[in-house]
């Protein structure tokens, strides 16, 4: 058998190790790179809301009644008709006002009869005690007699102011019955819209119980919203605040307006009893927001649903983050040194003790005064660098609706900020960063 020469072995194990390192080289696992779901930081508009159910309203409506009975003989307008103040609305049946008015003027006539009467007869027992007094004064007739024309004279006297106040009584009477029939007419008593129409023609309406509703008129060029504010968002709320809303019917469309009046009390206090333990703590709390909008075009109308925003406070063109990117401070802002070479000291010592730890941010004195009015807070983001890693960045963040965050400091546009790590993160960072829109 021929031998083999140490150098051939040599050669074969060279070959052999080449080929299976090769082998590993190509065939090796790689390591896969850490994934984020990231956001871009971007300009935008952001605000801070309290949001409310609202119903529309007029701003002015009236139920127009009769103050008279009897039955509606013709009607004059119809549902949605626009009327003018003093326009004829109905016609009462009018008969027996007319006849009442017809008898107290009757009454009246027959009444100035009596007092000519009582006049010419006044005037006969004044003539007849002035003769009797010229008399007495002769020794030509007796003291009987004078005093006996004295009371004729003064009972005329008392007559005549009886009739006469019986006269005034019949004119107050007559007064009251034109009124009546002036009532049978029911006009407008402001410009507006028929906006219901409660009493048909020919029906018969009886006064004496109720006023009775014919019409309801309601001006509809300007509507009033009531929003109702929760309990625990009507500290938050106050007059002159920017508000908007949207309808059901047109959701895109923001109508702005002022916030007017916040009631004092909850609706609920209108129904009530005077029963301190008439409340209960488990009944949700609502209190009215009222806010008045525009309607030259008529579109909005009564008991419209809106949805109501009411502005706490908002920011525009401002750099924005979404929410789900920030993660609080893991440790707080340090205060301002009084020395400067003390606290330059204290930043060289964190870069060297730890020179991956993120550079403190310097804020300015504005900025600090926004912390302590808790208007700004100080966090952390994760912003994605150009190898693909990830690195702590603290940020200074305002204006945070739990959506969407106000940049204030720390960040530039464009920036990538992690929301979430890897795949198995994805739906939960989805959820909290408000839906689609990241990328791996």
């Amino acid at each position: 058998m021929p031998k083999i020469k140490p150098t051939k072995i040599f050669i074969a194990a060279i070959c052999a190790l080449a080929i299976a390192l090769t082998a590993w080289y190509f065939f090796k696992p790689k390591q896969e790179q850490t994934q984020f779901i990231t956001a871009e930081v971007s300009r935008g508009d952001i605000e801070n809301s309290v949001l409310a159910t609202g119903v529309l309203e007029a701003t002015k409506m009236v139920s127009v009644g009769a103050q008279v009975s009897g039955q509606v003989k013709k009607m004059y307008v119809e549902l949605g008709d626009q009327v003018k103040q003093g326009q004829l609305i109905a016609q009462i049946d009018s008969v027996r006002q007319e006849n009442e008015l017809k008898t107290a003027e009757a009454n009246i006539k027959n009444q100035q009869a009596q007092l000519t009467v009582k006049q010419a007869n006044l005037a006969k027992v004044e003539a007849e005690y002035k003769r009797q007094q010229a008399m007495y004064a002769q020794d030509a007739t007796s003291k009987a007699e004078l005093e006996s024309a004295l009371a004729s004279y003064k009972t005329a006297q008392a007559d005549i102011t009886a009739i006469n106040a019986q006269i005034e009584q019949s004119r107050l009477t007559l007064a009251t019955t034109k009124e009546d029939l002036g009532y049978t007419q029911i006009v407008a008593p402001m410009d507006g819209t028929i906006v219901a129409i409660v009493t048909e023609e020919g029906q018969t309406v009886n006064a004496n119980q109720s006023a009775p509703t014919i019409v309801k008129l309601a001006k509809l060029d300007t509507m009033t919203i009531k929003a109702e504010i929760s309990e625990a968002d009507v500290m938050k709320v106050e007059e002159g605040q920017t508000v908007y809303f949207t309808t059901l019917g047109n959701n895109d469309k923001k109508i702005y307006a002022k916030l007017r009046q916040v009631e004092p009390a909850p609706k609920s206090i209108n129904t009530e009893s005077n029963n301190s333990t008439s409340s209960s703590s488990s009944t949700a709390v609502y209190y009215n927001a009222l806010f008045d909008v525009p309607n030259e075009d008529g579109k909005l109308r009564i008991d419209m649903t809106a949805q109501v925003y009411i502005i706490l406070s908002e920011a525009k063109n401002a750099l924005t983050v979404p929410a789900a990117a920030i993660q609080a401070s893991n440790r707080p802002q340090r205060k301002a040194s009084a020395d400067k070479n003390t606290a330059q000291k204290e930043r060289l010592a964190d870069k060297e003790n730890n020179p991956d730890r993120p550079k403190r941010l310097e804020l300015t004195d504005a900025e600090k005064q926004l912390i302590q009015d808790g208007k700004a807070s100080m966090n952390m983001v994760r912003v994605v660098q150009s190898d693909g890693s990830a690195k702590p960045q603290p940020v200074l963040i305002g204006l945070n609706n739990r959506v969407t965050a106000q940049v204030l400091r720390g960040l530039k546009q464009g920036d990538k900020v992690v929301i979430a790590d890897g795949s198995d993160s994805s739906n939960n960072a989805a959820k909290r960063s408000g839906g689609p829109g990241m990328r791996m």
